[in-house]
């Protein structure tokens, strides 16, 4: 089979749409499956927690590398169709924000939490009223609402591309 440029933008379109469903299945996956059996099911909020927080780390991870591949991919396709990459097309601003927000995820908000949640040991020893807890609490809103956020992001750019597809 030769690489012709319609087997390249084939290619190209596949690494996009996948880059997306790994993206979008993981936070989908983690915020309904994941997190509320862990915690419905080990023994310690102290556990679901630990394997909530070991988890978004790789789904963090992951996404950022998917968003590179989005983004680069994305390019090329539009050098191929256009003559030029458009790194300010519609779909590029999109990756680029989930990617800004999934960094200040990891590294703004959970890098926080972390070590909120060593300096209070087990969570559930600390009164609801604790400054360590009641900001954790409250780092704990702004990550779901990141999350949430990075999620519609994902969902109007797999549509973007989709159209852009037919």
């Amino acid at each position: 089979m030769a690489l012709t440029p319609e087997v390249l933008m084939s290619f190209l379109r596949y690494l996009m749409l996948l880059s997306l469903v790994i993206w979008i299945g993981g936070l989908i996956f983690f915020a309904f499956v994941l997190a509320p059996t862990v915690f419905a099911v080990l023994p310690t909020r102290q556990l679901a927690g630990n394997v909530v927080n070991r988890s978004l780390g790789i789904m963090h991870w992951m996404a950022i590398a998917c968003g590179v591949i989005f983004a680069v991919a994305s390019m090329i396709d539009s050098r191929m169709v256009n003559g030029v990459a458009d790194p300010f097309a519609a779909r590029n601003l999109l990756i680029y924000a989930m990617i800004i927000l999934t960094l200040v995820g990891m590294f703004g908000i959970a890098s926080r939490m972390l070590v909120l949640r060593q300096q209070m040991g087990v969570i559930d020893d600390v009164p609801q009223d604790d400054a360590r807890r009641v900001e954790f609490n409250r780092l704990h809103v702004w990550s779901t609402r990141i999350e949430g956020s990075v999620l519609v992001l994902g969902l109007a750019l797999l549509y973007l591309t989709a159209r852009r597809m037919s």
